[in-house]
């Protein structure tokens, strides 16, 4: 996460900032970054003030029990989807005292990649007031790191997206 590290403090500040101005609080709900963007939120001075809590649902028994992944989701489309990170999202919306989650699901390699479904390959999805936005990245076999730093720093743009200028994310 270094080659990221500067980009993603100074995004996290801005969330910080953001949603403290608004009194919204955060949850997140991660796999693949296993709590980073709950450390760099975390990481800023004021933050207990917006970060309400961190899921880090690294198995799929753990994104069953903690936010609530139906296991026939997990069964048809796998982990590292778009149908898992929108319920992630969800899940962590609802066992949370948050107004905004953000989820993320992927592939950071080395191994567990497949034609279909590469290392690279990232899900997320930010839930705010019943709308939950995915998007999907394939940044391609970076590295482990590199794969993740990527992600924090995208799952930070969509939790700045969800309050710039717009009711939901």
């Amino acid at each position: 996460m270094t080659e990221h590290a500067g980009e993603i403090v100074g995004k996290a500040r801005r969330v910080i900032e953001a949603y403290a101005a608004l009194g919204l609080k955060i949850a997140t709900a991660e796999s693949c970054t296993g709590g980073m963007i709950a450390a760099a939120l975390t990481d800023i001075a004021g933050s207990s003030a917006v970060f309400e809590r961190g899921f880090v649902t690294y198995s799929n028994e753990a994104k069953i029990a903690m936010i609530g992944v139906d296991p026939a989701s997990l069964r048809a489309d796998g982990a590292v989807s778009e149908a898992v990170a929108r319920q992630m999202a969800e899940g962590a919306l609802r066992a949370a005292d948050a107004d905004v989650t953000v989820s993320v699901t992927g592939i950071a390699g080395p191994a567990g990649g497949s034609a279909a479904k590469p290392v690279g390959l990232v899900h997320f999805a930010c839930a705010r007031g019943g709308v939950t936005r995915h998007l999907e990245k394939r940044f391609g076999d970076l590295g482990r790191s590199a794969i993740r730093g990527a992600s924090v720093s995208v799952a930070l743009d969509l939790l700045l997206e969800a309050v710039r200028d717009q009711p939901a994310c």
